[in-house]
């Protein structure tokens, strides 16, 4: 079924509702590509690439990607307001009743099961990625420089980007030049 302005919102409402902690790209993976086919894979993960090189919260610049490739700037509105709007509300809430509940013994096991779904949402979407990387040699060196850069070397994210995005672009321009 196509989407709508008002299914954007929904998706991204219940989205930003029923998520926190992080693991949030996988559960949009899975309600836009995989249930509702929206965009492909290959769309996602380019929008998830470029969510994650630009300032801000990479699911905020995510579902702008993906509203803007749906219905253009109204689009990107609709999803980043349908994404923010119920947590804005919802947050002050749930701070206050964690306040209260921390002297409790089970809020920290509660918390430490939701921690482990939303890493396991995350390695999900990181597997898709690295699977569609190795699909292209100059892909997978670009995705080893930089693992080994930023998790093994402690460089800056940033210097890392800066030295192989340029060698990313020359791959792939070089991919494409062949007949």
């Amino acid at each position: 079924m196509p989407p709508t302005l008002l299914s954007l919102f929904t998706v991204f409402l219940r989205i930003g509702l029923f998520s926190f902690g992080g693991g949030l790209s996988g559960w949009i993976f899975r309600e836009v590509v995989t249930l509702r086919g929206w965009i492909d894979e290959d769309e996602f993960m380019s929008g998830l690439a470029v969510a994650q090189i630009l300032p801000g919260a990479n699911v905020a610049n995510l579902s702008l990607y993906i509203g803007q490739k749906l219905f253009g700037i109204t689009g990107a509105v609709v999803a980043l307001v349908g994404l923010l709007s119920g947590p804005f509300f919802v947050a002050i809430a749930l701070v206050s009743a964690y306040s209260a509940m921390t002297s409790f013994d089970w809020t920290e096991t509660v918390m430490d099961g939701v921690a482990a779904s939303a890493i396991g949402l995350l390695l999900v979407v990181a597997a898709k990625g690295a699977r569609r990387a190795s699909r292209h040699l100059g892909a997978s060196i670009a995705l080893i420089a930089t693992f080994l850069g930023v998790a093994i070397f402690h460089l800056s994210l940033l210097l890392v980007v800066a030295v192989v995005a340029p060698l990313s672009v020359w791959a792939a321009w070089q991919r494409s030049a062949k007949p």
